[in-house]
């Protein structure tokens, strides 16, 4: 195999009927379905400057991180609410039934960071519009956000609009 794509495995019917369930661990099973994911996020970072990577927890750590140390960058982890130890800044977003809150140290962006946001995939965009929000309010510019997955029936770009958004594999449905 040789495509990314190639190591997503397609459920179908999950959680609900008529849902294609996009599971990533096929990725994460293979070293060469790995280091595929992780040097084509990578490549999509071509020509971008920027200081900093973040990553929502917590598929957001798993590509984000190798991320930042192939290209030698600092990582920022941003995690769901009570997790993080020092002082933060939180934002809370809507999800299909209810809300989630998320968070990131009041120190780990600085002002006129350029920051590139990693997560595993797109769907609505609420989580990332949140993470954008984060890094915003403390003075950092998100300059990029990447995804190994983009579900575009389901137009996360429309909440990101204004961001530059990329992604390594793209489904046309849900």
């Amino acid at each position: 195999m040789s495509k990314v794509e190639d190591y997503i495995i397609t459920i179908p019917d999950f959680p609900e009927p008529g849902v294609m369930f996009r599971d990533i661990t096929g990725v994460l099973d293979s070293p060469e379905g790995l280091r595929l994911a992780i040097d084509e996020l990578a490549g999509l970072l071509d020509g971008v400057e920027y200081d900093v990577i973040a990553g929502a927890e917590a598929r957001g750590f798993i590509f984000g991180m190798p991320v930042a140390y192939k290209e030698g960058k600092k990582f920022v982890p941003i995690r769901k609410k009570g997790k993080l130890p020092r002082e933060t800044v939180e934002k809370t977003y809507d999800l299909e039934y209810g809300t989630a809150t998320i968070e990131i140290h009041k120190d780990a962006i600085k002002p006129g960071d350029r920051v590139v946001i990693v997560d595993d995939l797109i769907a609505t965009g609420g989580t990332m519009k949140a993470a954008a929000d984060l890094v915003e309010e403390l003075g950092g510019k998100v300059v990029k956000m990447i995804f190994v997955i983009e579900l575009e029936g389901l137009e996360g770009r429309k909440k990101l609009e204004g961001y530059d958004v990329d992604s390594v594999v793209k489904y046309p449905g849900k």
